[in-house]
């Protein structure tokens, strides 16, 4: 299966988007706002980053906890969507790739959430690791969420799935590369009308010490994995920016 390595530049439009924001209901993006707030432990009024945001369902119910949000994401229809759900305007918007991240110590916490880890090299996940520590306050935390922890991974992944997601429904086929530690995948979105429309995408996959290794190379401290184990379906990694990058 080829996959071009810049993959996720040109993924996140049309069909793609509109599963997606479909994908998640009302009552799972509370419960993951809910163990956001309490995993960075901040108040309300805090800044927080949400990189990359998609259409900005978390952003947006941090928002009306009175949190000031500021969502980056690299797709101009993601970004649309969010903007349209922005009613109030109170949330910053940003049209930026996940390692363009230009502030220096402004933000309170910050979060990745969403399988939004792993698409980039090696290179570049350290990248985005590194800017998303110059960009919170000393101390501040960084909360990321992803399945793509090799241990998980070779236990619960499956080669074949389908999901039904609104009026669609999604062909998921995975194959993993153990020479490149990556997890390639091909998308069907089929369509009510009939129509049918095909992309690939790939996630790095780190075992649960690489992924360790690169956040305190990055100048984040690993707190708490939570009660992770190799048996669940994702990890969520609480680290904490240490020192001044």
């Amino acid at each position: 299966m080829y996959v071009p390595t810049d993959w996720w530049a040109s993924f996140f439009h049309g069909i793609a988007v509109d599963l997606w924001l479909q994908a998640i209901p009302p009552e799972h993006t509370e419960r993951e706002a809910t163990l956001i707030a309490n995993a960075l432990q901040v108040p309300a009024g805090s800044e927080l980053l949400d990189v990359p945001c998609g259409g900005g369902r978390l952003s947006l119910a941090l928002a009306a906890r009175g949190y000031r949000m500021t969502g980056v994401d690299l797709s101009p229809e993601f970004l649309a969507h969010a903007g349209a759900a922005d009613r109030s305007a109170a949330i910053e918007w940003e049209h930026r790739d996940m390692r363009d991240l230009p502030w220096t110590e402004r933000f309170d916490g910050a979060f990745c959430f969403g399988n939004s880890f792993g698409y980039l090299d090696d290179e570049g996940d350290a990248a985005f690791m590194r800017a998303v520590a110059m960009a919170l306050k000393p101390g501040a935390r960084f909360v990321l969420q992803t399945p793509m922890v090799l241990e998980s991974l070779l236990a619960t992944i499956h080669d074949r799935t389908w999901f039904d997601v609104g009026g669609m429904r999604l062909l998921v086929e995975n194959r993993y590369q153990p020479r490149t530690g990556r997890l390639d995948t091909e998308y069907t979105f089929v369509v009510e009308d009939g129509r049918i429309e095909t992309r690939r995408g790939s996630h790095r996959a780190y075992t649960f010490k690489q992924l360790g290794d690169l956040m305190t190379r990055s100048g984040l401290a690993v707190e708490s994995s939570g009660d992770w184990t190799p048996a669940a379906p994702e990890l969520t990694l609480i680290t904490r920016r240490v020192g001044r990058t």
